[in-house]
């Protein structure tokens, strides 16, 4: 698959999908409750078979479904990304048992899935986690500790949970683990955010956890977080993609129509300098991510390094195409219930999940210093043959 293009039937799907969510989720999305998870559209979503295609399609299928989504009906598309985000380690990492108990639930929607990785102290250093588990016999464990600003917190049915199972060991000494909301000891508070989803904090009182809750290894949990972010991360950019399109298409279309000094406003060149900078800005995000997923799906050694810079470009940029179509909208997009009130809104978030843009930032600078490293090493072992 070519990084900078797509096939007809992917742009058709594309269209389907934008269709799809203004016709069939926008409506479910204005009925549900502010703060809370709308199962009515996680349902519908599985019904129209969104939810499963997050764990029989590739990356950049994942992206396509996600700024489709994103485009006309935001609320969709962050219940189906949350779905993922929650349910992928057991998917990708999960026993056959594991797997059969958890996963036609999520993807019927019928079962709320959540990631819980942040906390207080540790909100982008996933390495220093201060949850823990406590050894209590053989393969048994207590969690205690908190986890904050979790997705789907606390109404979900289950939590793929990251607690530190060996002290001291930073990255190395932490497990995943599969968590059902009833467990006697986790508790759930929900937060009040800028953005009204369902987001809360989550309270662990001596949690116990067996082996059969274990998603992968023990002590490998860092692998089992950081894999499902590199998948994530670009779908992230998509997300953030599918807003600044919708923010750009309803500024071409104001000021197209708009009366101001005798003309139209796209008639000024301040103002079509600026959208045609919006474009630009959008296609060349839209692209990094595309060529991010399809790295990933061709298992391109470089996936982190793509998936943190699709991610960073991404988001920066829908902030900047958001905020820039505001201006040029006027009063008017900052009433209540206008599209680009909502967006403003929305965009603001992923900047900080999943990674920080400065997070990002610290990946892409890593994994550059460690190829020239690499080239160097390869260069004394070259010379030294010699």
């Amino acid at each position: 698959m070519p990084a900078f293009s797509l096939e007809p039937e992917q742009i058709a799907w594309c269209g389907e999908l934008r269709t799809l969510a203004a016709e069939r989720l926008r409506p479910l999305a204005e009925k549900g409750e502010p703060g809370h998870v709308n199962r009515p559209l996680v349902a519908e979503l599985g019904q129209l078979g969104l939810l499963e295609r997050l764990f029989t399609s590739g990356a950049l299928d994942l992206c396509l479904m996600r700024e489709s989504l994103a485009y006309a009906c935001t609320e969709a598309e962050t219940a189906l990304a949350l779905q993922g985000l929650g349910a992928y380690p057991v998917h990708a990492y999960g026993t056959p048992a594991q797997r059969e108990r958890r996963l036609p639930g999520v993807t019927d929607g019928t079962t709320v899935a959540a990631f819980a990785l942040s906390e207080p102290g540790a909100g982008s250093d996933a390495a220093a986690l201060s949850l823990t588990a406590h050894a209590d016999g053989p393969s048994r464990w207590r969690l205690t500790g908190e986890k904050c600003w979790i997705s789907n917190a606390p109404e979900a049915d289950f939590y793929t949970v990251f607690a530190r199972t060996t002290p001291g060991a930073g990255a190395r000494g932490v497990t995943a683990f599969l968590v059902p909301a009833d467990r006697p000891g986790l508790t759930g508070t929900a937060l009040d955010m800028l953005s009204p989803h369902p987001i809360g904090a989550l309270g662990f009182d001596a949690v116990p956890v067996t082996a059969d809750d274990v998603l992968g290894e023990v002590d490998r949990g860092f692998r089992v977080a950081m894999g499902t972010l590199n998948l994530f991360r670009p779908s992230v950019g998509a997300f953030a993609v599918g807003m600044a399109q919708a923010a750009l298409d309803a500024t071409l279309a104001h000021t197209a129509q708009r009366d101001a000094f005798g003309g139209k406003l796209r008639d000024l060149q301040a103002v079509a300098h600026q959208v045609a900078e919006l474009a630009l800005r959008t296609d060349a995000a839209r692209l990094m991510v595309y060529a991010a997923a399809t790295a990933y799906d061709e298992g391109a050694s470089d996936v982190p390094k793509r998936a943190a810079m699709a991610k960073l470009l991404a988001t920066e940029t829908a902030q900047y195409v958001v905020d820039k179509a505001v201006q040029l909208h006027g009063a008017r997009a900052l009433q209540r219930g206008h599209l680009l009130e909502h967006l403003y809104r929305e965009v603001r978030a992923p900047r900080i999940y999943e990674g920080a843009s400065e997070v990002q930032r610290g990946i892409i600078a890593k994994e550059l210093y460690a190829d020239v490293e690499s080239d160097v090493e390869t260069s004394e072992t070259l010379g030294a043959a010699e």
